[in-house]
């Protein structure tokens, strides 16, 4: 139940007293998740697959939040099964789940590798299914809780070379959306980011590319590749009181992409 005109005010953006689970947190994107969710007050449970935290760990330096890192490989399902205990065992409690962590593999349709195909929708679909549901038993039992997917222009769109990739990120669309609609009802909300380009090692080569590059910049309306700090407020807003009533929802973060 929504609070009045009134009482609104920016704690309603605050994360203090609250636990964040961030996937694929220590680099890119996810990097940048980690340390918005801190700033505003979470502690952050940070899942990597490796246990290289230096750059990360300097970057929430003196923010609000504690932070606790928590090596795992995703793709492995008894490895999967172990975050939320593990977060509860540290926190206490699960209110944010940031299902960040994913790959992509380029080549062709015709000459697309199977496990390829096995290994993209292992990560970017199955875990978040598995761990969105693991999340969600512990916010229903405590009649709260923030899940955010990240989604992609690709789910919109289909690509080239990708089609595992493209596949699993529409997918995760209907996830959020199939998810919000069950758990609503327990005060849980669940949506997703969609980002544009941003300037990531992933998408170096893309940006060295000038042809591509140059095709990229004139689509977008913005004008330029977006950096990582673009999607922290996007984050906060998702995982706080103030995105109380938004559910189901794919939010995209692309300079106007897909406007144009």
């Amino acid at each position: 139940m929504s609070a009045g005109i009134q009482d609104f005010s920016l704690n309603y953006f605050s994360l203090k007293g609250k636990t964040a689970i961030i996937t694929g947190g220590n680099t890119g994107l996810g990097q940048a998740y980690t340390v918005a969710l801190a700033a505003a007050g979470a502690d952050v449970f940070v899942v990597t697959h490796g246990t290289n935290w230096d750059d990360t760990k300097a970057l929430l330096e003196g923010k609000e939040g504690k932070a606790q890192f928590y090596q795992a490989d995703l793709m492995d399902r008894e490895q999967l099964s172990n975050v939320v205990p593990a977060c509860q065992k540290e926190f206490g409690t699960v209110d944010i789940l940031v299902n960040n962590a994913g790959t992509i593999r380029r080549n062709p349709l015709l000459e697309y590798k199977d496990e390829d195909w096995d290994d993209v929708m292992a990560l970017n679909l199955d875990a978040v299914y598995f761990l969105s549901q693991a999340a969600a038993k512990a916010m229903v039992a405590q009649g709260s809780g923030k899940i955010i997917n990240i989604a992609s222009m690709l789910t919109f769109q289909g690509g080239k070379f990708i089609p595992p990739y493209t596949a699993s990120k529409h997918a995760v669309a209907g996830l959020t959306k199939s998810f919000a609609n069950e758990l609503a009802e327990h005060g849980i909300q669940v949506n997703a980011i969609a980002p544009g380009y941003f300037a990531t090692k992933n998408t170096a080569p893309i940006r060295a590319d000038e042809k591509r590059n140059a095709e990229i910049l004139s689509r977008i309306p913005a004008g330029y590749w977006a950096e990582p700090s673009d999607l922290m407020g996007t984050v906060v807003y998702l995982a706080s009181r103030a995105s109380d009533y938004m559910n189901g929802h794919v939010l995209a973060v692309d300079g106007g992409w897909l406007a144009r």
